[in-house]
């Protein structure tokens, strides 16, 4: 599973495996952490990480997601962005450069926007094969083409940015 987390502003890439009875956390596609999770309530998780316990509640203000350590209190957000919903809610929520993601591990079979090219919301940028099935990734907004950071025939690993558009 993957997500993209947003804790006071900053961003994380969480990834997160099932292996021997644990959970491996992958933070931004490099550091690893082996731990154990439980729900004992409602919106409360219990971490056991690296012989550490933490308890972290959820509390929701309004719309707003506060995650509670301690008595610290973080706003947070999180999306899987494999998810329509996910997706479609971080597309209307920041101004400035977006990242076209990869949704899961493929290969660029064609690059359908040049760089520095005008595009429109939801417009074509580039074709992904997976299992045998091409998906057409569309532009986050309106804008233009900052970078195309693959080539056609390139491997691509889910999580991987393949094109930024400003």
């Amino acid at each position: 599973m993957i997500y993209d987390v947003q804790i006071e502003g900053r961003q994380f890439r969480v990834e997160l495996v099932r292996q021997d009875g644990r959970l491996l956390c992958r933070l931004d596609g490099h550091r690893e952490i082996a731990l154990d999770a439980i729900f004992p309530e409602r919106d409360i998780l219990s971490l056991l990480v690296e012989g550490h316990s933490f308890e972290i509640k959820r509390e929701f203000a309004g719309s707003e997601l506060h995650l509670v350590l301690a008595e610290e209190r973080f706003r947070a957000e999180v999306r899987d962005p494999r998810s329509f919903r996910g997706r479609r809610a971080a597309a209307g929520t920041q101004d400035g450069p977006r990242k076209l993601i990869a949704p899961m591990p493929g290969k660029v079979v064609r690059v359908l926007a040049a760089k520095n090219s005008t595009v429109d919301a939801g417009q074509g940028i580039l074709v992904v094969e997976a299992m045998k099935m091409q998906n057409e990734l569309k532009s986050p907004k309106a804008g233009v083409v900052q970078k195309i950071l693959v080539a056609e025939g390139a491997a691509v690993n889910a999580g991987d940015v393949l094109a930024i558009v400003d």
